[in-house]
């Protein structure tokens, strides 16, 4: 048993963690709303309108490309409030609203539009295989995440609402790794591909890690018991 002292202690240090987690999550995030901005002044004097001025000719896929951005600003916005312990508890309904819309523009839009434009992306066959791979990932991870709650099912809602904001953020860790390179004199291109594939493969695994540190409980007691088959049961079964 821990005394009051190291109960204390263990608070602040899990405290401390969360807020050099969260700081530099938000400031990025708001960075990147920020810089989103400028882009509807419909100027074309943007590097990548730019390198890509030949496809922003064809309606749809400017279109796709204006509300794509949008639809991540809203995402990105509304997904830092989803995990404040106090609005879940005080302010339950501004919980509730946001991640409905969360949820609405992922689906309706930030996910199909991503995907569409996956097909155009900058790189290899590989790095566009990818950007589809994440929208389809994005996409699904967000549906569980609704489908779990509709059916009163916590546990397994946070668990994919993790995976899915985790997606969400690609978009802010992607252009941190890009900037870290930039300034290490990286060749454009092997910045923006390995860039790419450290951001969408790390928030994976942060997720995976974040998952993990907070259903410790649950998953050792299932790992206990019959080994991989409660574990997969856990994962799958139980986010039904």
């Amino acid at each position: 048993m821990l005394n009051s002292r190291q109960l204390t202690l263990r608070k602040s240090l899990n405290y401390s963690i969360r807020l050099l987690f969260w700081l530099p999550v938000i400031y990025f995030s708001l960075l990147l709303v920020r810089n989103t901005i400028p882009y509807f002044s419909f100027s074309q004097n943007f590097s990548f309108i730019e390198e890509r001025i030949l496809l922003f000719g064809k309606p749809i896929y400017k279109i796709s490309f204006y509300t794509h951005i949008f639809a991540g600003m809203i995402c990105i916005s509304a997904a830092l409030i989803q995990f404040s312990s106090y609005i879940l508890k005080k302010r339950k309904m501004i919980h509730v609203i946001s991640g409905k819309i969360y949820v609405m523009v992922v689906l309706m839009i930030g996910a199909p539009t991503g995907f569409y434009m996956a097909f155009f992306a900058k790189g290899s066959y590989w790095e566009r295989s990818l950007f589809m791979c994440m929208a389809i990932y994005w996409f699904y991870s967000t549906a569980k995440g609704f489908q779990t709650i509709l059916k009163k099912n916590v546990i397994a809602h946070k668990i994919w609402m993790i995976r899915s904001y985790c997606m969400a953020m690609t978009a802010v860790t992607f252009r941190i790794f890009h900037l870290v390179f930039y300034y290490m004199n990286w060749d454009h291109m092997k910045n923006y591909e390995l860039s790419l594939w450290i951001s969408v493969l790390g928030n994976i695994l942060i997720a995976e890690v974040i998952i993990w540190n907070g259903n410790r409980a649950y998953m050792k007691k299932f790992l206990k018991r019959d080994s991989w088959s409660q574990f997969l049961k856990f994962q799958f079964v139980k986010s039904k």
